[in-house]
């Protein structure tokens, strides 16, 4: 299906979209900064919105840049950007995959691990991680999940009348989960019984819907989910209820819509050499009805309007 990319603010009541969970996006790049946006001065971190605190792609790793990619200057990135969200007090942050970088050794990727979720355990006690291809690189999933505390891959919660999911699409296309060098990372699928629980867990849920991937559902080159047609058949089974999805793995700001949902796409903080190559961002879901995604450094702002 062709993406739609609309500038218009719909005149209709945003109140009534979330109610019925249907929702319209007015997505634009307003600049490298948040400072750089208007929007910001009015945000008032005492009111009753709920915040959440986004980043994807910081690809952690003691070793020597690769093209791109500077491995050695996440810590650096991350350190800006916990001490700007913090400021802005997130109700809870998330991870949008590939934390870390590959390794040789299930012990060298085990202190990537330790050393970054260090860092980014500091920003928020909420946190939550979506597992991405280089997570589990040589590491198992038993062994990213047990390191950062958490039981599942996959699992949806509630916060201030949002339902979100966390998806893992981190299996090969016979089902095999990735673990140990086992996998080509353009194999990402979501197998039967995960895209089972989530038909059941959208038809269980009253609530508007949030989704978090790694790789993307959007699109079928290689960042893509290989049954991404089936994931979404799924998400337009919900009539609407899931508002938005947010993604990684391609390293660049996008957002597309395809139905009645929109698929935004994070930059990657790893991409670029110096603090002015960073990225990450605040998604703000005001009482209002009104979602906004401020972007710092190279990230977009994106902006629900109510």
């Amino acid at each position: 299906m062709p993406a739609n990319h609309s500038n218009q603010t719909p005149s209709c009541d945003r109140r009534a979209f979330l109610r019925c969970g249907t929702l319209w996006l007015a997505a634009a790049s307003l600049g490298p900064t948040l400072s750089d946006s208007p929007a910001h001065s009015q945000d008032d971190p005492t009111d009753a919105a709920l915040r959440i605190g986004l980043m994807t792609d910081m690809h952690h790793a003691d070793k020597p840049p690769a093209g791109s990619r500077h491995y050695r200057e996440t810590l650096g990135k991350l350190a800006e950007a916990g001490d700007k969200l913090r400021s802005l007090r997130p109700d809870f942050i998330v991870e949008l995959g590939d934390i870390i970088d590959a390794a040789d050794s299930v012990e060298t990727e085990l202190r990537y691990l330790s050393e970054i979720n260090r860092h980014f355990s500091e920003i928020a006690p909420d946190r939550h991680y979506v597992l991405g291809n280089h997570c589990v690189d040589t590491l198992t999933k038993s062994e990213f999940l047990g390191a950062i505390g958490r039981e599942k891959s996959f699992y949806s919660f509630d916060r201030g009348g949002i339902h979100f999911v966390i998806l893992d699409a981190c299996f090969r296309a016979d089902g095999q989960p990735y673990g140990r060098k086992n996998f080509q990372w353009t194999d990402a699928n979501i197998p039967a019984e995960e895209l089972q629980w989530l038909r059941d867990d959208l038809a269980s849920n009253p609530l508007p819907t949030i989704l978090f991937t790694h790789q993307r559902l959007d699109t079928d080159d290689n960042h893509g989910i290989r049954n991404a047609p089936q994931v979404r058949e799924v998400i337009d089974a919900s009539r609407g209820k899931v508002l938005a999805v947010l993604q990684g793995h391609s390293h660049k700001n996008d957002v597309r819509q395809i139905g009645k949902t929109f698929y935004c796409t994070l930059v990657a903080m790893i991409e670029g050499s110096g603090p002015d190559n960073n990225g990450y961002s605040l998604m703000t879901i005001r009482p209002t009805g009104d979602i906004r995604i401020d972007g710092f450094r190279n990230q977009a702002d994106r902006h629900w309007p109510a």
